[in-house]
């Protein structure tokens, strides 16, 4: 079948989810490519529209197993006719469980046909000096693997007369989903002495938690914990809190999650 566009949308708070897409439009190569970052609260506030001849891959990072909750109201809103898609998760070294899942099939609800699913890996919001894991990843190897990915959802395109055609992927997960935490919020972000009120921080919050009057200050009620603002700061004035429930899960990842996994392609 003939895609005349192509629109990469993706949630992205650390990058490594947009570094994926990326790749994976190269292996994709279509002259058309449209990306939508929704990272940030006013991206959220659009909804998107494709049509059966535009190909839609749609991204977010995995948090505890399953999708970000923030994200349920974009995707719900999306609006799809019969819309060949590509969704993919990305998981912190630890696991993906129901995140892909749940992610194809709310894509699936708003008309979307779903002709392959993949969960990679990106180091782990929670890594740090102290407690690395997943570091530097997607490295080359993850990078080359998303481009092949996006060569093998092409591949299947190509070879059908119309989306009616495609097969079905056998996505892993549970259903129902598995139930998210109630944990209330957590102040676990320390701002030192060498912050210089730039507001990089809070350009890069995806939800807005941080004060545009004062730029150590932190709404942990908002905080979704994803750790963009620690990873952006160009001071490295904001670290993890000694002793915090983030530190002390940081610690059980490394000591448990450090053997390398790979990532993994569902058609």
């Amino acid at each position: 079948m003939r895609i005349q566009s192509l629109k990469l949308a993706y949630f992205s708070p650390t990058g490594t989810t947009a570094s994926v897409v990326r790749a994976m439009a190269r292996g994709l190569d279509y002259a058309v490519a449209e990306e939508v970052d929704i990272t940030l609260p006013e991206a959220r506030q659009q909804p998107l529209q494709a049509a059966a001849d535009d190909l839609l891959v749609v991204a977010t990072p995995v948090y505890g197993g399953r999708i970000p909750m923030l994200l349920e109201p974009w995707l719900r809103s999306l609006r799809l006719d019969r819309t060949p898609v590509a969704c993919v998760v990305m998981f912190g070294n630890r696991a993906f469980e129901d995140a892909l899942i749940e992610l194809t099939d709310l894509v699936m609800a708003q008309g979307g046909v779903v002709v392959g699913g993949a969960a990679f890996i990106g180091e782990h919001s929670f890594s740090n000096e102290a407690y690395p894991v997943a570091v530097a990843r997607p490295d080359a190897e993850d990078l080359h693997l998303a481009e092949t990915f996006g060569r093998k959802v092409r591949e299947i395109l190509d070879g059908l007369a119309s989306v009616d055609e495609a097969a079905e992927p056998a996505i892993p997960g549970d259903r129902p989903y598995k139930e998210r935490k109630k944990g209330g919020p957590v102040d676990f972000i320390a701002v030192g002495d060498s912050c210089v009120q730039c507001g990089t921080c809070a350009e890069h919050c995806p939800v807005g938690a941080i004060s545009a009057d004062d730029y150590t200050k932190t709404d942990a009620e908002k905080c979704i914990k994803c750790c963009a603002c620690i990873k952006v700061c160009p001071e490295n004035a904001r670290t993890t809190k000694p002793g915090s429930p983030i530190e002390g899960f940081a610690k059980w990842l490394n000591e448990n999650c450090g053997e390398r996994k790979e990532p993994v392609y569902f058609f």
